[in-house]
């Protein structure tokens, strides 16, 4: 069905326009592959390696370091019906959907893959191709027609409007049989959803909201009951149907299924063993010597035979042997007038195919990404907002730790006295306060580990830039970090009796802002290493820990020995820290000992009034100054400087903190750039 334009919303199988009408042939498509071959290291290379350096003198055959997963695979997917890959766990049918999805380097996978005769890799793959994964990825707080909006919203073209949008998402769940189910939240462990079979549609949904010409799947059943996955891969029949190349790996079909899938595919640890109709399994076997009984589902017979003779020395190569035998015998010579691939992704597009598409209607036209950075990031802080939103008790975690927190030190430092025992206790309370700071931003770990595969999923097939998303999760997570540093300093501020009036608590709010900032940046940066929450945080404690030991509080900066003082100065803790000190002792007028007071800490602490005031006099005389028990001999000035506290000034120490924030942001989008490629070596 053509449009105005490029675009259209209509998508699905497609019903004669009016009586009398002859159905509109299909666009015709052939996904072939061709003696395809991948080989990886095997674990043990390495001792490998070197047994057979230690054989080399005695001419001993090495042993082999390598394992096949894809050994000489060929075989054709066409338009309107199912391409299916089936076998047993390690036969290689994931690694051959990935081959074809151009999910492998292009260097280590041997053999050609070409779309209606013309190769395919790169940017043309990207642009008329999906791939779904065999996991669900997906926010759980979003509902059904959210997930597909914020799709369409990445994937198609700004030029179509939002009107246009929700008519394609529309039409995109009554294809996929999620009516009912459209404004239910996807749910998760502690949320009631949508079920297993809809979560997996919306999955499905999710990546053909353009409506591609390829659509690649890894086990879209796995999991489901019999009902779910049947009707999971009627959906995929009607995809197919709608002008699509479907191939999908699954693990064992009912017979319903198999009765539905247009060609199977059945791997044995990288070589084919069967290639035809599912009907053709029946006869393969009859004359393999191993018929199929009635009423036997084929598939399974087919899957258990294949495990049976795995076991033996050999493997199935003596099945692998025969199918080749088999295909000279029973090949059939097909006259293809194929179309060329340009000329056919346009005709395509015309009819409805890759929604995203431009006004050309080819590949090489199509835009790496659909909308500018701008509105990437918009869409991003959207969903992002509206699915945590949905989880207030987060928040509330998050707000009542660091209330408890504040309200624990404030009680225990209460109206901290400007004496030189006031003065320990400050210097306490700042160390505790700008540390646990940094540790309550360790719950931003799990936040990346968790959307890690959805990010995956979304950036293979260039729904927005990394950077992107990097700029958006920044923005997200700052205005909660305004309200905790809000929090912690009315909690803790004037109870513990900071001096400064307002101006020193609004930069005290500020460097409690910044540490935050500062934190959340280090940690998510660590979640983008670190793949595994448990490793994370125990780096993130680890190196927490190193901080505050280095931070200027457990020693003085010019007592650190000069092999570690580098540590110091890299320290998020260090700077912070000295900002507080410097905004409490900063005015050089106040006095935090006078006349005796000096002597706390020493032995003559415990002597009587009398004597303290004795040594005082004895003091005054020896130096030829007139002290008394009044006169100020410890100022704030004086604090700093036996802390060491005199390198940089509080503002700078601020800005020092917000740049550590900035910066591990940017180390984070440099990590996602180079370590988060879609692709096996």
């Amino acid at each position: 069905m053509a449009t105005s334009g490029h675009i259209v919303v209509d998508v699905g199988t497609h019903e004669d326009a009016s009586a009398g009408q002859p159905p509109v042939a299909p666009v015709p498509y052939r996904l072939s592959f061709t003696d395809l071959s991948y080989t990886v290291r095997t674990r043990g290379g390495r001792l490998a390696s070197l047994l057979s350096r230690a054989r080399a003198s005695t001419d001993s055959p090495s042993p082999s370091t390598t394992r096949a997963l894809l050994n000489g695979i060929s075989g054709e997917a066409r338009e309107g019906e199912l391409f299916a890959v089936m076998g047993a766990s390690g036969s290689g049918k994931s690694t051959l959907v990935d081959a074809l999805a151009g999910r492998i380097e292009r260097e280590s996978l041997r053999g050609t893959v070409t779309l209606n005769g013309e190769p395919l890799h790169g940017r043309r793959l990207r642009a008329i191709s999906a791939y779904v994964m065999q996991d669900d990825l997906l926010y759980p707080m979003l509902t059904v027609r959210e997930t597909l909006m914020y799709a369409a919203e990445f994937r198609l073209s700004r030029a179509l409007s939002p009107a246009r949008k929700r008519e394609r998402v529309d039409a995109l769940i009554d294809q996929l049989g999620l009516t009912s189910a459209a404004d239910t939240v996807i749910g998760d462990e502690g949320h009631r959803g949508v079920s297993g079979g809809e979560r997996r549609r919306v999955s499905i949904g999710t990546d053909i909201i353009h409506d591609p010409i390829l659509l690649f799947l890894d086990e879209p059943t796995s999991g489901l009951d019999s009902a779910s996955a049947f009707m999971v891969v009627q959906v995929l029949l009607d995809i197919a149907r709608s002008g699509s190349v479907v191939v999908m790996t699954i693990h064992q079909p009912s017979a319903r299924i198999l009765g539905i899938l247009g060609r199977l595919l059945l791997l044995s640890r990288g070589r084919t063993v069967y290639a035809g109709t599912p009907a053709g399994l029946m006869p393969f076997f009859h004359e393999f010597g191993k018929p199929i009984p009635e009423n036997e589902n084929p598939a399974e017979f087919a899957l258990d035979t294949i495990r049976e003779l795995e076991r033996q020395p050999d493997g199935a190569a003596q099945l692998a042997d025969f199918n080749a035998r088999w295909q000279a015998d029973h090949r059939i010579i097909e006259t293809v007038n194929a179309m060329p691939l340009e000329v056919a992704i346009s005709e395509s597009v015309c009819r409805g195919k890759l929604v995203a598409g431009t006004v050309t209607g080819t590949a090489s036209s199509v835009p790496t990404y659909a909308n500018p950075l701008t509105v990437e990031v918009w869409v991003l802080i959207k969903r992002s907002f509206t699915n945590t939103r949905r989880m207030p008790e987060l928040f509330g975690m998050r707000l009542g730790t660091i209330m408890l927190t504040g309200l624990i030190l404030a009680t225990i430092f209460l109206r901290l006295d400007d004496t030189p025992k006031g003065v320990q206790e400050r210097l306490g309370f700042f160390a505790m306060g700008m540390s646990t700071m940094f540790y309550v931003c360790a719950d931003a770990l799990p936040v990346f580990v968790q959307e890690r595969h959805i990010y995956l999923r979304e950036t293979a097939h260039n729904s927005y830039r990394r950077l992107s998303y990097v700029l958006a999760n920044s923005v997200v997570s700052f205005p909660p970090l305004v309200i905790l540093s809000l929090a912690f300093a009315v909690t803790t501020f004037f109870a513990v009796g900071l001096a400064g009036g307002g101006a020193s608590f609004a930069f005290f709010a500020l460097i409690i802002l910044a540490s935050l900032w500062a934190g959340s940046g280090f940690v998510t940066f660590l979640s983008a290493v670190v793949p595994h929450v448990m490793v994370g945080y125990t780096v993130v404690v680890a190196i927490l820990a190193y901080f505050l030991l280095f931070s200027g509080f457990f020693i003085n900066r010019d007592r650190i020995p000069n092999y570690w003082i580098w540590f110091h100065y890299i320290s998020l803790v260090k700077y912070p820290y000295q900002a507080v000190l410097q905004n409490e002792f900063g005015d050089a007028s106040r006095c935090f000992a006078r006349g005796v007071q000096m002597f706390e800490g020493t032995p003559i602490a415990g002597m009587t009034e009398a004597v303290k005031l004795k040594v005082l006099g004895a003091i005054s005389a020896t130096l030829g100054t007139n002290m008394t028990a009044a006169t100020c001999v410890v100022t704030g000035a004086d604090v700093l400087r036996q802390q060491a506290v005199t390198d940089l000034g509080k503002w700078m120490c601020l800005l020092v903190t917000a740049a550590f924030g900035f910066f591990f942001r940017a180390l984070f989008y440099v990590v996602l750039l180079v370590g988060s490629k879609n692709k096996r070596k």
